[in-house]
């Protein structure tokens, strides 16, 4: 398990390799991840969006921008957490995401961003 804390946000990240499967005549390597937000600060904050960079071995990255969470804006009170599970998809059998959440803190209605650590992809036929 992968952990960070930015400003009192709990980032934890475990990863797992769910398969391959073709699509137009092309492998794909199917990854999920399971991520828990802890709000270990004093004060309630809100998530209202995410940047992922992802990036695989074949040295191609990508960039997701959007608002929340698998469709969700969670609001987080101190010593609260969310958990949600999510995935993608490489074009290589290893890779890397990472990335940030933007929260605002509705003590002062101030926006800050909380890092997502950087968490790999592996394929487990791949590692020695």
């Amino acid at each position: 398990m992968i952990q960070q804390v930015t400003r009192g946000i709990k980032i934890s990240v475990k990863t797992r390799f769910e398969g391959t499967f073709y699509r137009n005549d092309k492998m794909h390597f199917a990854f999920a991840y399971v991520i828990t937000i802890e709000n270990q600060s004093k004060d309630s904050v809100q998530l209202t969006a995410r940047h992922w960079k992802i990036k695989d071995s074949l040295s191609r990255v990508e960039h997701v921008d959007g608002e929340g969470v698998i469709g969700q804006k969670p609001v987080l009170k101190p010593g609260e957490s969310h958990t949600y599970q999510s995935g993608c998809l490489l074009s290589s059998p290893f890779g890397n995401m990472s990335g940030y959440y933007t929260m605002v803190n509705f003590s002062n209605g101030r926006h800050f961003n909380v890092i997502i650590p950087t968490f790999k992809l592996s394929a487990p036929f791949v590692l020695n």
